[in-house]
């Protein structure tokens, strides 16, 4: 029975992914600081360990412990926007943790290293972004997620650590945390639905983004280990149908059963268009259907509606306040 490891397994993709390893018969032990995540969350089977990857000392011991074969690294703190005010934060947990999961991985010969990263790692490249385009990323975030990037393509020449990469984006589905204010937008939109709050954009709404159901995504990455054809590659995973963001707050609105009011923000500093393309992932993992925003948005709201609204989650330790956009320093201020 191969072991694996899941870090950010209380995460909603994270423990889609645990779900899927369950049922292709590993042993799975998920690692997750429920900073962004649930501890029911994670699946029936697993054994849940409450920790973080920060802790060199925590990682180092359930290597030893457990013997991994299989690493898939999906904890992150993936608040793109927020990350320029929380640069330590970010590196701390994004590449500073992941280093400690590299560094384990080499010392106790680990077979495949699997890594979500993000297409955050492109910028603001040209749409579809392809995985032969050289990154230039437009946020900490961005940076730390190719940094991880870049560390993986070195041990593997170094230490003949295997790996695969992936490069998903706005990924939504059943078991997100709706309550955090800073990312996901998809849960943001319904978690305001269900407060009945008008649901917030930054500019104008006409920034596109292809919305990927967690569905389409999560056996993909759960996948990865089975093919050595993919060792030591990076590929986009996600849907590559583009739909503005105020689309999306209509699909939301429609689903959620609620008015549908808007309101706009202050533009902030972002990337206006971004999808990616998904050929090569579909070559070598096979053609998938993808869900359409209609009926996957359908799908979140039912689970929504079910578990009811939650309290905003605010991140209180911001590192640099200079531009913070208006909505996010009000809030900062209110809870001090």
């Amino acid at each position: 029975m191969p072991v694996s490891l899941v870090t950010g397994g209380a995460g909603f993709l994270g423990s889609h992914v645990a779900d899927h390893l369950l049922r292709e018969g590993h042993q799975v032990i998920v690692l997750d600081d429920l900073s962004g995540g649930y501890a029911d969350n994670v699946p029936a089977g697993a054994e849940f360990v409450q920790g973080s990857i920060v802790d060199s000392s925590l990682v180092g011991r359930l290597f030893a412990t457990h013997g991994f074969e299989y690493v898939y690294h999906l904890a992150a703190y993936a608040a793109e926007g927020l990350s320029h005010f929380i640069k330590r934060f970010n590196y701390e947990n994004n590449l500073l943790g992941s280093v400690n999961l590299i560094n384990a991985s080499i010392n106790h010969a680990v077979k495949v290293f699997v890594f979500t990263s993000s297409i955050a790692v492109y910028g603001a490249l040209p749409s579809p972004m392809c995985e032969d385009m050289i990154p230039v990323p437009e946020d900490s975030y961005g940076i730390a997620k190719l940094a991880v990037e870049n560390e993986l393509r070195i041990s593997r020449k170094m230490f003949g650590l295997d790996y695969v990469i992936f490069r998903p984006h706005n990924v939504y589905g059943e078991r997100q945390n709706i309550a955090d204010c800073y990312r996901n937008v998809v849960g943001i939109f319904m978690n305001q639905a269900l407060r009945g709050e008008p649901m917030t954009i930054f500019g104008d709404g006409e920034q596109q983004r292809a919305f990927t159901y967690v569905a389409d995504v999560a056996p993909v990455i759960a996948a990865a280990a089975r093919h050595p054809e993919a060792w030591g590659q990076v590929f986009n995973v996600g849907s590559s149908v583009p739909n503005s963001v105020n689309d999306l707050a209509q699909a939301v609105a429609g689903a959620m059963g609620a008015e549908g009011r808007v309101k706009y923000l202050p533009a902030r500093n972002e990337v206006q268009v971004a999808f990616s393309d998904d050929a090569k992932a579909r070559r070598v993992f096979g053609a998938r259907p993808g869900t359409s925003l209609q009926e996957g948005i359908g799908r979140v709201a039912k689970w929504a509606k079910a578990h009811g609204p939650r309290p905003s989650s605010v991140f209180k330790n911001i590192e640099v306040k200079k531009n913070l956009p208006p909505s996010w320093a009000s809030v900062v201020a209110t809870v001090g």
